[in-house]
């Protein structure tokens, strides 16, 4: 062997002596301050992830595939939303980036019901595996869909046969993964369902760990009464309780209800109720212009309710009820906000309105020449079947803070992700909670305001979501768990979403991992579609 080749040999021996070993890990995060959702403080460590679980945290020393470098900046599981209204919109659009860019990595649908009916539910779970999204998706199942399937949208008290068709509707959707029955109590039809029969069709639910999730009958000046509705479905049917957005929507009362509404909670807690609660951080709901029609016009159906909505005789009884506050059978939000000048049109639907996105009803009244709730009633009818929308400006800061310090309260949107295929020049203005939820919770309420300490603030939107859930192995950065994970700078983090530019994105939020895929970088989608449906399992129905 002549000395060059020899030289050149030893120098192939070499270079293949020292070829790095395989990579021992998919993704290794290093350095970050690691809050493991349970509400610790933080720790620095490494988060090591394989085959879409957390393999290790601490100090790692493989390597990844994949290397993040988080020093500086915050790791935590990703964000819950305990009050997503993507169930229609993911069949069509499964990117939701605008959950993403929150650290949203797993969203629970289902406020108004599922996007199908219980026969179809199991079909429709598989045909969004197969189509793939971007987060993780569970949904509750409306009990007002399976009343309307049974006897219709008009009001009256279900027969024996027709309840037990109901309790079959709710079984099947159990069955299919849904994690319980919701009701929406505000809204017709669903006002006519009385508590006996919301605690039948819950304990079916309620066999297996299931929920009985409510957008309460009242938010306003009969709250208490609302709760107490929820308490007791919860301890008739067994089932776990969850309030939906709570708030004290009543400005005469501000700063009385809230104290009280949580008093009458941790009561029921002390009983031995498994009720928690949900909350965004806004002074306004949002929600469609048919709230501000007393539910008495909806008794023979929407449809019959639309033809009498435009007779000037039935309007000018109505605007009398408008006048009068609070009623018996009514949630009354345009007298719980303070008049129409705290009620803005949110979408118009069609074109000859949409120029008032964004006004308040007492400049759209006036703009039009018109009484403020004609104005409203006339967007409302002009734009079906699709829904004008409303934002309803009802909250207090302080009652807000009050309910955000609750331990047994937890985060939601009660916004969808965002649709692609609709044209933004017809969406209107939606409620900034789509793209400012959860960076809001720590830019305002932790770092602005010491309402939250960032430990607690995490443990909401993350572990406590969890296991008031079921999600065994979700919510916890610990090994063994589902990589469901958020990066954040805490100095950058910031909601940029108001009401006047809605759809802003936020800022901080670096990188968001879904079952151990990365699904946002540098704050940007991915197109990866690592979600999954999340199936709660009722072998009791």
């Amino acid at each position: 062997m002549t000395r060059p080749f020899a030289l050149a040999f030893a120098s192939l021996l070499l270079v293949g002596a020292a070829a790095p070993p395989p990579a021992a890990y998919d993704i290794v995060i290093r350095g970050g301050r690691v809050l493991d959702g349970a509400g610790n403080p933080w720790v620095t460590a490494d988060v090591a992830i394989k085959d879409g679980r957390i393999a290790r945290v601490g100090v790692i020393e493989g390597k990844g595939r994949q290397e993040i470098d988080a020093s500086g900046r915050y790791v935590a599981p990703g964000f819950i939303d305990m009050l997503d209204q993507s169930g229609r919109v993911l069949p069509r659009d499964g990117s939701a980036a605008n959950k993403l860019r929150m650290g949203v990595t797993t969203l629970i649908a289902g406020e108004g019901g599922t996007a199908v009916p219980a026969s179809e539910l199991a079909g429709y779970f598989s045909t969004l595996e197969t189509q793939g999204i971007a987060v993780n998706f569970g949904t509750y199942y409306g009990a007002i869909q399976a009343r309307v399937k049974v006897m219709g949208d008009s009001a009256g008290a279900p027969s024996e046969a027709q309840l037990s068709a109901m309790e079959d509707e709710v079984r099947t959707a159990m069955k299919a993964g849904a994690f319980g029955i919701s009701s929406a109590l505000i809204y017709s039809p669903a006002s006519f369902q009385a508590t006996a029969d919301l605690a039948r069709l819950a304990a079916i639910p309620g066999k297996c760990g299931g929920f009985y999730a409510t957008h309460m009958r009242d938010e306003s000046d009969k709250l208490l009464a609302a709760i107490d509705e929820a308490v007791a479905i919860g301890e008739r049917s067994g089932a776990k309780v969850e309030i939906f957005h709570i708030k004290a929507a009543y400005a005469p009362l501000w700063g009385k209800l809230m104290p009280q509404a949580i008093a009458r909670i941790e009561a029921a807690r002390t009983r031995g109720v498994d009720i928690g609660a949900n909350i965004y951080p806004y002074r306004a709901g949002g929600t469609g212009l048919d709230v501000t029609v007393p539910t008495h016009v909806f008794a023979k159906g929407r449809e019959a309710a639309h033809a009498a909505l435009r007779d000037p005789a039935v309007r000018e009884q109505l605007k009398k009820e408008l006048a009068a506050g609070p009623q018996a059978d009514w949630s009354n939000l345009v007298h719980a906000s303070g008049g129409w000048k705290n009620v803005v049109l949110a979408n118009g639907q069609v074109e000859q309105y949409k120029r008032f996105n964004g006004q308040n009803f007492a400049d759209i009244g006036k703009a039009l020449g018109k009484d403020p709730a004609d104005a409203a009633w006339d967007i409302w009818l002009a734009a079906l079947p699709a829904r004008a929308s409303a934002l309803y400006f009802m909250m207090d800061d302080k009652d807000i803070d009050l309910a955000m310090k609750q331990p047994w309260v937890s985060i939601g949107t009660d916004a969808s992700a965002a649709d692609s295929t609709v044209d933004p020049a017809v969406a209107g203005r939606p409620h900034p909670r789509s793209y400012g939820t959860f960076p809001r919770i720590i830019a305002e309420y932790v770092q602005a305001r010491p309402v939250l300490t960032l430990p607690d603030a995490i443990r909401k939107m993350t572990g406590w979501p969890a296991q008031r859930l079921g999600l065994a192995d979700r919510g916890l950065l610990r090994a063994g768990m589902r990589a469901d994970i958020v990066v954040f700078d805490l100095a950058a983090i910031k909601d940029h979403a108001t009401f006047e530019a809605p759809t802003a994105a936020p800022a901080g939020i670096d990188e968001v991992i879904v079952n151990g895929v990365v699904a946002l970088a540098k704050g940007q989608p991915t197109g990866s579609r690592s979600g999954t449906v999340l199936r709660h399992t009722c072998p009791a129905v």
